[in-house]
């Protein structure tokens, strides 16, 4: 199939969604109503077989009868030459089966919710008349405003890896991990079949797993049928009484026992969500029930009762009983009875032990034979076949181990067969291999007849090379021959260095000392850097670096140093000059002393003392206190002078005169007292320069 593919010119395919059985499911656009939709198309190969296409039609009309807020749309269902496809609601979100593989667990609340909301679409469906047959995560969608929507309705009869074969003409059975036990017997399915699914999605949805799961489809059927789940205790699942009871009564075999409707599931629900340590009881006599349960072959046809006690024919038409009042009587039936065990005895002996007209059905020798096929023909000439797993080192799995009654037994239709399968070779408790090396843990899991993978996990407690742990647990029983995941240390997780440049050493250290490195300090003399200041790194902050390893930290020194220059008796400028070119910065005072003429009188630290460069250096500047003489100046020296005697040059202001330029006044006026640093504002002959 092609992107960009048009159907009968309206339904464009824009995306591949994912796959299933029988199908493959597309994200599109209606082009006549410009909006986004599902296009489920039936594989190429199931497009020529008429049973197949029957089947997609069915599941198409199944869902268009369905409008509900916990169930996908149907829109439209058509063809294009020799392509048949549904168009369905397009729903924003993820499956169940996505959420549970990426979360495991799911909380207690969101279950509640997430399940409520499923019954409320299969009460919907089921009044309807439609059972779904199929429920499990992937067929469960929750919207990104965490509305839960099923789908697939009809979809059970896709052949999936995962899907029990046909047992009977036109029985297909679900995914068998959420199969119910009447449905894995091929017995009648009601409501409370959809519910046992239910049950089982809720469990795997608080623990994390499924209640059962084995090698092959046939074994975990076994066991839905005759083995009691676990509880979610014993897993340590820490689920309130009242869920816990939920799940229990979801999981009973016998359907009489579990919740009648799946309106009475949803209001259980809520109830154990408002009151979550009021667990309601399962029916008395359910448990002892639920374990023991005995495999039943499902009805024959024109033999099997309905809800009512009444019986069908083969046409599935309801037969009425007879009234009480038209049986023989039992007096009669008993008579009838002797007589018949007289002439059957005169016959007998009439005809030497053999009796000619004594029919029946040879028990043929099924052992070797696989289990369905075997169930298959058994069931196909008259007979009730019970299924029992047993251990076998001898007989593959799913195959018939034995059988009861024995081959070439005679036995009339409708008695019962019981075939003994094999579940594969008997497990072991396996042992335990924790710290381990890798070495000797392979040896020990191949000497206890185990398959081995490797995981290399980080690990801050386990040295390099040695098992932290298995998969399965030690002490679990686990089948010769099974994979057993060896979970290895590669050391502990690297760590990513932070950023160390800049801060004081102390801090550097305490910080690469708290995440177990190992610190080394090299020290560099750099101008305009403080000491014990770390300049640089290695490896470089970001770098994933495993804890113990060394970390490289480069310190400044400090400074290099120089000689003082002397710069008394210099004016203020030339002696910041003089000290800036040999690295130091002039750090200045002021000191009012008569007939100070604005030069250094003093400096600190002294002429030719060593200081780090880029250290300052204080230089005292005498000044008489008074505002200097700069009539007749022309501004820039008038302006310099100012600034030799510790003033600021202000608002230059100008007036008509000549020669042009020439300072003529200031303010305050020559020789008037003065704080050093306030501003003197300058009159200037001539007009303002242009802006």
């Amino acid at each position: 199939m092609q992107r960009e593919q048009v159907f009968n010119s309206r339904y464009r395919l824009d995306q591949r969604l994912g796959d299933g059985g029988m199908a493959v499911v597309y994200a599109g656009t209606d082009l006549l109503l410009r909006r986004r939709v599902a296009i489920k198309v039936l594989r190429e190969q199931y497009a020529a077989d008429e049973d197949f296409v029957q089947r997609f039609y069915n599941e198409a009309q199944s869902a268009a009868k369905l409008s509900h807020p916990n169930i996908v749309n149907t829109y439209d269902v058509g063809r294009e030459d020799r392509i048949y496809y549904i168009v369905m609601e397009l729903v924003e979100g993820t499956t169940l089966a996505e959420m549970i593989r990426s979360d495991g667990r799911i909380p207690e609340p969101v279950a509640i919710d997430y399940t409520a909301q499923m019954c409320n679409g299969l009460a919907y469906a089921h009044r309807q008349g439609l059972l779904h047959r199929d429920i499990k995560p992937a067929n469960i969608l929750i919207t990104q405003d965490d509305v839960v929507k099923l789908s697939d309705f009809g979809i059970a009869r896709a052949l999936t890896q995962q899907t029990l074969a046909v047992t009977q003409p036109g029985l297909v059975m679900g995914s068998v991990y959420y199969i119910s036990p009447e449905q894995a017997q091929g017995l009648e399915l009601r409501e409370t079949s959809d519910l046992y699914s239910v049950g089982v999605v809720l469990f795997q949805l608080l623990a994390g797993r499924l209640p059962f799961t084995g090698d092959s489809p046939v074994a975990v059927a076994l066991k839905h049928v005759s083995e009691p789940p676990p509880s979610l205790s014993s897993l340590g699942v820490e689920a309130s009484p009242a869920l816990s009871a939920i799940v229990e009564r979801l999981l009973q075999k016998d359907p009489h026992d579990r919740f009648a409707s799946a309106n009475e599931v949803a209001s259980a629900l809520r109830e154990a969500r408002e009151r979550p340590m009021v667990a309601a009881a399962v029916p008395s006599g359910a448990r002892s029930r639920s374990a023991t349960m005995p495999m039943r072959p499902p009805p024959r046809r024109g033999q099997g009762p309905d809800d009512d006690g009444r019986r069908t024919n083969g046409a599935g038409a309801r037969v009425e009983r007879e009234p009480a009042g038209t049986r023989p009587a039992f007096g009669t039936i008993f008579a009838l009875i002797v007589a018949l065990l007289l002439a059957v005895g005169g016959g007998y002996a009439l005809w030497g032990g053999a009796l000619p007209f004594v029919s029946g059905i040879v028990l043929a020798d099924e052992t070797g034979h696989s289990a369905i096929d075997a169930q298959r023909e058994l069931e196909s000439r008259g007979l009730h076949v019970k299924l029992e797993g047993v251990p076998s080192d001898s007989v593959a799995q799913d195959q018939v181990v034995r059988q009861d009654p024995a081959p070439g037994t005679r036995l009339a239709g409708g008695s019962d067969v019981t075939l003994y399968v094999s579940t594969g070779v008997a497990p072991k408790a396996l042992v335990s291999v924790n710290d381990f090396t890798l070495a000797d843990a392979q040896k020990t899991m191949d000497r206890e007849g185990f398959r081995t993978k490797v995981v290399q996990k980080f690990s801050s407690d386990k040295p390099n090379g040695t098992v932290i742990s298995t998969q399965p647990k030690p002490g679990a029983l686990v089948k010769p021959g099974s994979l057993v995941v060896l979970n290895v240390s590669k050391g502990p997780a690297p760590i990513k260095l932070p950023n160390l440049v800049g801060r004081p050493l102390t801090d550097a250290q305490d910080l690469l000392t708290r995440q177990k490195f190992n610190v080394s300090v090299q020290r560099v003399t750099l101008d305009g850097v403080p000491p014990d200041q770390v300049t640089s790194q290695d490896p470089a902050a970001g770098s994933d670096v495993p804890a113990g390893a060394t970390v490289t930290l480069t310190v400044s020194s400090g400074p290099s140093t120089a000689a003082v220059p002397n710069v008394g008796g210099l004016s203020l400028a030339d002696a910041t000059a003089a000290l800036s070119s040999s690295g130091f910065v002039a750090k200045v005072t002021y000191s009012i002393q008569s007939g100070g003429d604005g030069t250094v009188v003093q400096q600190d630290p002294a002429p030719a003392a060593s200081a780090p460069k880029g250290s300052a250096v204080n230089v005292m500047v005498a000044v008489p206190g008074t505002v200097p003489n700069v009539v007749g100046m022309p501004l820039d020296a008038a302006q310099a002078t100012l600034s030799r005697y510790g003033y600021k040059a202000g608002n230059v202001g100008y007036v008509q005169g000549s020669p042009q330029g020439t300072v003529v006044a200031t303010q305050p006026s020559a020789n008037a007292p003065l704080d050093v640093g306030e501003a003197v504002n300058i009159f200037v002959t001539g007009t303002p320069p242009a802006r």
